[in-house]
């Protein structure tokens, strides 16, 4: 690892992130244009992806089923504009204090239709927005799980992200070749809203990767009253999964199996898991002992 990067990985903690990745633009080479972060700016070299964890007792309040607004506040809203957002700023700031250009990008959704006219002919339309998990994982943070969202070794899928486009020629992270989705599929079996297709599988590629989710009905996640919530940046955006009852029991699994490095000392989930349907009736699966984790072991 060069000087640099190494440094700049150092002030970025310092700063609050609690990850940090490198991306060089040749990753990126089979993105198109609208979505490519090389399309922001031509002087680029590197990406970098920071991110802040969602503490899991955050999220351990809706597991409960006792309090929304802490995830609304410091897994969601706050955690994202404000604590991420200055962590992404400082960092900012430390690179052009030594010269070179460095660009934070917000992560709004992909699914953001155009929002005018591309000045220059071959050049996209603004806003060009990339897609923050693919950019992670070509950052070697993680990967995309079955359930569609970022896996990252170290906090599963509660981590929030952001972007730095720099001239700084920081040296990219080799990319993540582990393996935390083992695709037992119990994200599909516990929504009520049955939003997920498990006869439907996708490929999502990302720096040469090929990884392998499940279909979504994003139309019904919108309508989840598990956890989910509407993306607040775009109505065409994808909802937040991150604390709805898939993610949660995705993360139930990755916990009993120990596939993550953060160890706690009580199981994430610990009792029978609740999940209101599409006729917003609260019932608890009698098959719940299933869900536990005991599916994701090795």
């Amino acid at each position: 690892m060069s000087d640099l990067t190494r440094e700049f990985k150092e002030a970025a903690r310092s700063f609050g992130a609690d990850l940090v990745g490198v991306a060089s633009l040749d990753r990126f080479a089979d993105v198109p244009p609208e979505h490519n972060p090389a399309s922001i700016s031509p002087d680029a070299k590197a990406v970098v992806v920071l991110g802040r964890r969602i503490t899991r007792g955050t999220v351990k309040a809706v597991e409960e089923g006792t309090n929304w607004q802490t995830y609304e506040l410091f897994g969601y809203h706050w955690l994202d504009t404000e604590f991420l957002a200055l962590t992404t700023f400082e960092s900012v700031e430390w690179l052009e204090d030594r010269g070179f250009e460095a660009c934070p990008l917000f992560a709004f959704p992909p699914e953001i239709p155009v929002q005018g006219i591309a000045v220059r002919e071959g050049q996209p339309a603004p806003n060009v927005f990339p897609d923050i998990e693919q950019t992670a994982v070509a950052a070697g943070l993680g990967e995309i799980g079955w359930c569609g969202v970022l896996l990252t070794p170290q906090f599963g899928p509660l981590q929030r992200l952001q972007m730095i486009l720099t001239d700084a020629p920081l040296e990219a992270d080799p990319l993540f070749e582990g393996e935390l989705c083992t695709k037992c599929g119990v994200c599909a079996a516990v929504c009520p809203l049955q939003a997920m297709d498990a006869e439907k599988e996708q490929t999502v590629r990302v720096a040469g990767r090929e990884y392998t989710v499940a279909s979504v009905n994003y139309d019904r996640c919108r309508r989840c009253q598990n956890g989910a919530r509407p993306n607040r940046y775009h109505g065409a955006g994808r909802p937040d999964r991150l604390a709805a009852l898939c993610v949660r029991s995705c993360l139930a699994m990755l916990d009993d199996a120990g596939r993550l490095e953060s160890k706690f000392e009580q199981p994430f989930r610990q009792r029978e898991y609740w999940a209101i349907d599409a006729l917003g009736q609260a019932s608890i699966p009698s098959d719940w002992q299933t869900f536990r984790g005991t599916g994701c072991a090795d």
